[in-house]
């Protein structure tokens, strides 16, 4: 339990500094980060759970105020924004990650980066085009025709979540927790 937390507690501070490389905003509002490997992290290494559970946290401290977000951003008007519907898909995301590497064996660099192309991909960007659309006034499909710009970085994002959490688990078995 306490070690649960711990973890989750750790997960949430990794997000938060991932916040920390320099963003790049796309004209229509929504910045490129390294946020988004967080999050597919979280699930890869954490579990369907747990990794849901460290992006709450981290989202609860955004809406407190604190500027954890790429480019020192934060509060409750981050939750008005562009980027609204990511911040809604972040723990499903790492959520439907993690359920896909609790459930699916093989390979773990392999699992961990279709599990974070399926949970941190498609499922995030299908999300946060609702978001997009919403506050942009734009159709849905106009939308995820925006978000396509995220798609190679988010690839090599995913392959990333898919290597670390199989280096990770060679190095230190006990602490993939999506894999216990």
């Amino acid at each position: 339990m306490e070690r649960s937390i711990a973890l989750v507690a750790l997960f949430a501070a990794l997000i938060a500094g991932l916040g920390f490389i320099p963003k790049f905003t796309l004209a229509f509002g929504v910045p490129i980060t390294a946020q988004s490997l967080g999050i597919m992290l979280c699930g890869t290494v954490l579990g369907a759970r747990r990794g849901a559970l460290a992006v709450i946290l981290f989202l609860l401290l955004v809406a407190l105020g604190l500027p954890l977000l790429a480019g020192g951003r934060g509060g409750l008007g981050v939750f008005a924004s562009p980027t609204a519907g990511y911040l809604v898909a972040f723990p499903i995301a790492a959520f439907v990650t993690g359920w896909i590497v609790e459930r699916w064996r093989g390979n773990l660099a392999v699992v961990g980066a279709v599990a974070s192309v399926i949970g941190g991909i498609v499922v995030m960007n299908l999300i946060g085009a609702v978001g997009l659309s919403i506050v942009l006034g734009k159709t849905y499909v106009e939308s995820l025709l925006l978000v396509t710009a995220f798609i190679p970085g988010d690839l090599i994002k995913a392959v990333l979540a898919g290597l670390i959490t199989a280096s990770l688990a060679k190095a230190r078995p006990a602490s993939v927790l999506s894999r216990a």
